[in-house]
């Protein structure tokens, strides 16, 4: 009812000032006058009302949009123009017959949003509305017997009108057709209309300015008409561009019956762009794994696209579901993304299973990766200690016995056999360290909670065990839990500057948590380094996933899940 009654009162007042101009002009400016300027009376008349009737209906269809109100206060302006054919010169409607140009300035520069985005946008529109009220009212001021000064003054400042006529004219123009070669191609489409017809029409003006210089000059009438129908065709075009919204909001219907018939997901991106009309639309699916959006081949999608697009995301209730990456034009018709979206959603759902699932195998691979060139790092590592090491002992060790074999002083073998038993136990040192490289001794001999127990006893920093193992785990996990935690104490050793440590393995529901934290300085991230790539490649590698949770000066936790099927 509230809003009949808005749209009734609406009507109404452009009813009532439509038809307070047509009466002024008609009935008011006497048959002489509209026998001398009635084509130039009636489109004057036109345009006052079509400006404001496209206010009103603009400023109804986006409340926060402020073209809606410069229209209808242009207007509103334009009537000292049309005063202007009464009988009689009222002093105060030639005074004010500019105001309207100062507003056109304004609403051509603040066009599509209504806001002077730019300072030079504001100076330019600050000093037209000063020459729109200035000169005129010179103007108005050559009219009264004025002190000589005074009146000579007022002269040479509405001599001086069509100069700055010209120059504001060329301005507005100037910098239309330099945000138009910044704008986006959904930027232009949604402003080409208007943006066409006002530049006609600030042309057209600064043309017929020009004309009236020369009077009579028989292109007086032609340029005023032409004036007045781009006028005329500025608001005529934002009223089609509202209609071609609503239209836009009729292909949503035809988007739920082409994602009905896809055969091909990766087609969503295109269908979106295609109804949006946003070739550059870029659709990012929520991946909980890698706490950020992914496209649909998984990989990162930059939130930051720079400042001719905007972030809008996309919820499924509570939960994050998906983000489009699209054209800043696109905010002046929010219902029409929600609209589009709404009728995606199910499809988007399913997409973000499938990117999801796509970001979990890239990084798995990725990690896979990783995790082989490791392990050739580390057969090379080993085969160049045996070499080095154990291998050279041995040789020493045959040699040695070989002396001892082929002496005949018996008082010489005995040492050289003593000299070959060190160098096997030394070899044999040598073999128990690679080993512990390759499978710890300890975790063969006391278990994954000894061997932990052992880490923590070891380290410089108090720390607390929490050790809930109640069944046997497969050989792949221990191995890797038990790296994870020495690999993590080490991170706290050398980075933390921690006073206390903890560690908590607990067991359940197929899977083995690790939890390493400390009370150190945080800040901890694997993008820094400090070992956590490593930690995350291994849980990767074993099936699992790691998070940190580390704010700086509050600690780091490191939690991983281990897969014990």
């Amino acid at each position: 009812m509230a809003t009949r009654s808005r749209g009734t009162t609406a009507l109404l007042a452009v009813a009532a000032g439509g038809a307070w101009l047509l009466v002024a002009d008609v009935l008011g400016a006497g048959q002489g006058a509209i026998w001398r300027h009635g084509p130039i009376m009636m489109l004057g008349a036109l345009v006052g009302m079509s400006f404001l009737a496209a206010g009103v209906v603009a400023w109804r269809e986006h409340p926060r949009n402020r073209v809606g109100p410069l229209m209808a206060v242009l207007g509103l302006a334009w009537i000292p123009q049309q005063l202007l054919f009464l009988p009689g010169r009222d002093l105060w409607a030639l005074a004010l017959c500019g105001a309207w140009a100062g507003v056109a300035c304004h609403l051509f520069l603040a066009f599509p949003t209504g806001r002077l985005g730019l300072v030079s946008y504001r100076v330019v529109t600050g000093l037209a509305y000063a020459a729109a009220l200035l000169l005129p009212s010179a103007q108005a001021l050559t009219y009264l017997p004025l002190p000589p000064p005074l009146w000579h003054f007022a002269a040479a400042l509405d001599a001086s009108s069509w100069q700055a006529t010209v120059l504001f004219a060329g301005t507005v123009l100037a910098l239309t057709v330099k945000r138009w070669r910044r704008a986006s191609v959904a930027q232009r489409r949604a402003v080409a209309p208007v943006t066409g017809a006002s530049m006609l029409a600030t042309a057209a003006f600064a043309a017929d300015r020009l004309a009236n210089l020369a009077d009579p000059n028989p292109l007086q009438l032609p340029l005023a008409l032409v004036m007045l129908i781009a006028f005329v065709a500025v608001p005529l075009a934002y009223l089609a561009g509202l209609m071609r919204s609503r239209m836009d909001h009729g292909r949503v219907a035809d988007l739920v019956v082409r994602l009905s018939r896809r055969e091909r997901p990766e087609k969503l991106r295109d269908e979106l762009a295609a109804t949006l009309r946003d070739p550059g639309l870029t659709v990012g699916y929520w991946a909980a794994e890698q706490g950020g959006y992914v496209d649909a081949d998984g990989r990162p999608v930059d939130l930051d696209p720079g400042p001719s697009r905007v972030v809008t995301r996309v919820d499924q209730g509570e939960a994050p579901l998906a983000v489009l990456v699209h054209d800043v034009a696109l905010l002046e018709q929010p219902l029409l993304v929600e609209a589009a979206c709404a009728a995606a959603a199910l499809t988007l759902e399913n997409e973000r299973l499938t990117a999801d699932l796509r970001a979990r195998l890239r990084q798995l691979a990725a990690s896979r990766r990783r995790m082989l060139q490791w392990g050739e790092a580390e057969r090379r590592r080993l085969e160049r200690d045996l070499h080095d090491g154990v291998q050279q002992r041995l040789l020493s060790v045959a040699m040695t016995l070989g002396l001892a074999e082929a002496g005949t002083d018996p008082g010489r073998a005995v040492p050289l056999i003593g000299e070959a038993k060190t160098a096997v136990l030394a070899a044999l040192d040598d073999l128990r360290a690679v080993s512990h490289g390759i499978h710890p001794p300890v975790l063969t001999e006391r278990g994954l909670s000894g061997a932990v127990k052992e880490l923590a006893a070891v380290a410089p920093m108090a720390v607390t065990c929490d050790l809930a193992l109640d069944e046997p785990l497969p050989q792949a996990v221990e191995s890797a839990a038990y790296y994870i935690v020495n690999e993590a104490l080490a991170n706290v050793t050398k980075h933390a500057a921690a006073s206390k440590a903890w560690v908590r393995l607990a067991q359940g529901d197929r899977r083995l948590l690790v939890e390493v934290g400390d009370d150190g300085v945080g800040g901890a991230h694997p993008a820094l380094g400090s070992g956590l790539a490593g930690l995350a490649d291994r849980a990767e590698a074993n099936g699992g996933r790691l998070t940190i949770d580390s704010p700086p000066g509050k600690g780091t936790v490191l939690k991983v899940v281990l897969p014990c099927a």
